[in-house]
């Protein structure tokens, strides 16, 4: 099961991806992946880091970095961000989160053959793809077995609840709050 999140830049992908993980933890589901985050200097983005879901952190891009490969005014760091990634990609897991599947970590040939191995197997990826037509995220959003949700600005809040509710629904009682529930005798 392969679940492609769509936007443009700027609408929240990552600030869903990282809802739907702590959803997706209330549930007690196993997670595996990584997101991408902004390096700031003040006010200004001067970079992206890649960190896992267990915390290890690394820099993807820089604008200080030289490439190659650059992607607008920063530098990727292919080997830091395979360092990072592909590791966190292959631990255990019930899901496994990507963010992002974009121009950066697409530069890497061993991100994208670990990211075609991952969607033929059986564990459910979601990842975040940009709105931008590029060969590798093309061929997978035509995949017959590929979702892809489209996040607006309107739909940003309740996508990660609908998609945690696919990935994992309650089956049992929620956990214990400390409370007795109305109407339920003891």
């Amino acid at each position: 099961m392969l679940t492609l999140i769509e936007a443009p830049p700027g609408v929240g992908k990552t600030t869903a991806l990282q809802r739907l993980a702590e959803l997706l933890r209330e549930r007690d589901v196993t997670l595996a992946g990584f997101l991408t985050g902004e390096i700031r200097d003040g006010t200004r983005r001067v970079g992206f880091h890649v960190e896992t879901l267990g915390g290890e952190r690394g820099t993807l891009a820089h604008q200080n970095l030289p490439g190659p490969p650059r992607v607008g005014r920063y530098g990727v760091s292919i080997g830091e961000f395979e360092r990072i990634a592909l590791p966190a990609l292959g631990l255990p897991a019930d899901v496994i989160l990507i963010d992002e599947l974009g121009k950066m970590e697409l530069a890497s040939s061993r991100f994208r053959n670990a990211v075609v191995d991952l969607v033929e197997g059986d564990t459910p990826v979601v990842a975040t793809v940009h709105a931008f037509h590029h060969p590798f995220t093309d061929a997978l959003k035509r995949r017959p077995d590929a979702t892809v949700e489209r996040l607006t600005r309107e739909n940003r809040d309740e996508l990660p609840r609908l998609l945690a509710e696919r990935l994992a629904p309650v089956t049992k009682e929620p956990r214990a709050t400390g409370s007795r529930r109305p109407g339920h005798a003891s």
